[in-house]
């Protein structure tokens, strides 16, 4: 009791750019998943157009209490709890499959009243307590190729083929990719990282984009979406509609086109195309700059935190928010094929939203523990 009063009193103050960025991203997250939802949600759930401003709110005030609690629960603790969390995580991976697939995927555990729950959201948060507790103890290991990076890539590859088994391609991608972060800013050597690691990456994943047909289709209709346009080119080119007559300074919030049954669930993936057409560019670019102030705050909390599991565990929740940011939006706008990944805080869905918000709480705990002086404990590549 007297240890934990004493930690309790070293905490210092949050980061607060951290804080009012994801504050301000819910508030207009909630505001935008009204404006994106309301026509679909008149035409799908009983003429309720709140049916889905009404399961965010929820979620917003369930993920608000799980960012509060974690933001004073000792980070430290979440050791603790790691490998029970890991080996939860697998059966809730493979259970999915037992339930009805919604749009062609089986991604989601039905929770009755209170909607769905998706293990992959947690999968891949779990992936990062990992490697930060194990390769925080390792030290220098991590520089050995046979004992440093296969584990971690091996253990890391099973969590994203379970991911994948749920034809979740996205998801099991950004797992990989937030791994391969996290080794590298750890101290993996580059020669393992960029002559060994990144080469098979690659490989897996054109080898899953092209090995399924719907996959491949997409793949393919990326790269010009208007020679199907009536059906697998369809969304990118409704994206297309909305941002560009959103123009600069946007249409008015609610005065979407687009979300009125043209777009397919609008508030969900695509969302950012209804806030381009409804803000402009001016809407886009103050969310890609919320964005930014978040990943660099991130970054600089890792930086500063008080031990390496520290600033792995932020690294990685900073890389997650990143990597999806990037994704997202560079789906939205045609930079990249058409994948499912939601844009965090702003699309609708309540099992990323909670557990994203719970991230957040983790990394101000790390940044409420910081050294009084900055300290890169990064090691020495």
């Amino acid at each position: 009791m007297a240890k934990s009063k004493k930690r309790r009193r070293k905490m210092g103050s949050i980061d607060y750019g951290v804080f009012y960025a994801v504050i301000v991203l819910l508030a207009i997250g909630i505001v935008m998943v009204y404006s994106a939802s309301s026509y679909y949600a008149m035409f799908h759930d009983g003429n309720d157009s709140t049916a889905y401003l009404k399961k965010q709110l929820a979620a917003s005030v369930l993920g608000m209490i799980a960012m509060f609690f974690f933001m004073s629960f000792d980070y430290h603790k979440i050791k603790k709890y790691t490998v029970p969390l890991m080996v939860v995580t697998i059966p809730l991976l493979l259970v999915v499959r037992l339930f009805p697939a919604i749009n062609g995927a089986q991604r989601w555990i039905p929770l009755g009243p209170f909607g769905t729950f998706q293990p992959s959201e947690l999968a891949k948060y779990v992936v990062v307590f990992f490697l930060a507790m194990s390769i925080s103890a390792k030290g220098d290991g991590i520089k050995e190729f046979g004992t440093g990076i296969v584990p971690y890539i091996g253990i890391s590859g099973f969590y994203a083929g379970l991911v994948l088994m749920q034809k979740n391609l996205s998801i099991a991608a950004l797992i990989m990719i937030v791994t391969f972060i996290v080794l590298f800013s750890a101290g993996g050597r580059l020669k393992h990282l960029f002559l060994y690691v990144a080469p098979v990456l690659v490989s897996a994943a054109l080898v899953f984009a092209l090995g399924e047909e719907y996959r491949r289709d997409r793949m393919l209709n990326f790269l010009n979406p208007w020679e199907d346009a009536a059906d697998k080119g369809y969304q990118l080119i409704q994206s297309f509609y909305a941002l560009g007559a959103g123009g600069i300074t946007g249409l008015g919030l609610g005065q979407s086109r687009q979300k009125t049954l043209y777009m397919p669930e609008p508030h969900n993936d695509f969302i950012f195309s209804i806030i381009g057409e409804e803000l402009g560019l001016i809407g886009c670019v103050v969310i890609i700059a919320l964005f930014l102030i978040l990943i660099w705050r991130g970054v600089k909390v890792s930086m500063e935190a008080r031990d390496t599991y520290g600033t792995l565990l932020a690294l990685g929740i900073t890389s997650v928010i990143a990597v999806q940011a990037i994704i997202n939006i560079a789906v939205v706008t045609g930079s990249m094929p058409v994948t499912g990944v939601p844009l965090p805080f702003i699309s609708y869905g309540g099992t990323s939203l909670a557990i994203t918000m719970a991230a957040m709480g983790i990394l101000l705990n790390i940044s409420r523990q910081k050294e009084s002086g900055i300290e890169n404990i990064l090691l020495e590549k």
